[in-house]
């Protein structure tokens, strides 16, 4: 199984949701980042109503809430 290189974490400030997603990520031993998407119109748009969303840029897929620690490490792993 291959890990992904990292993971982007679409969120936007306040959001409780995405502070979970995040302890998730940090469980899973995950290198990720935070996005923002209300620093770009294009991903407000997108994501305004699903956050928090997980994106594999190295395999282009999305895990959009909910989740949980499983699912994230499944995703993680090509497993789902």
């Amino acid at each position: 199984m291959t890990r992904a290189r990292e993971v982007i974490l679409y969120t936007q400030p306040d959001c409780h949701l995405c502070d979970l997603a995040a302890q998730m990520l940090e469980q899973c031993a995950v290198n990720w980042y935070a996005v923002d998407i209300e620093s770009e119109a294009e991903l407000m748009h997108k994501y305004g109503s699903h956050i928090p969303v997980l994106y594999r840029p190295d395999v282009d897929r999305e895990l959009y809430w909910p989740f949980s620690a499983e699912t994230v490490g499944a995703f993680i792993e090509d497993e789902i």
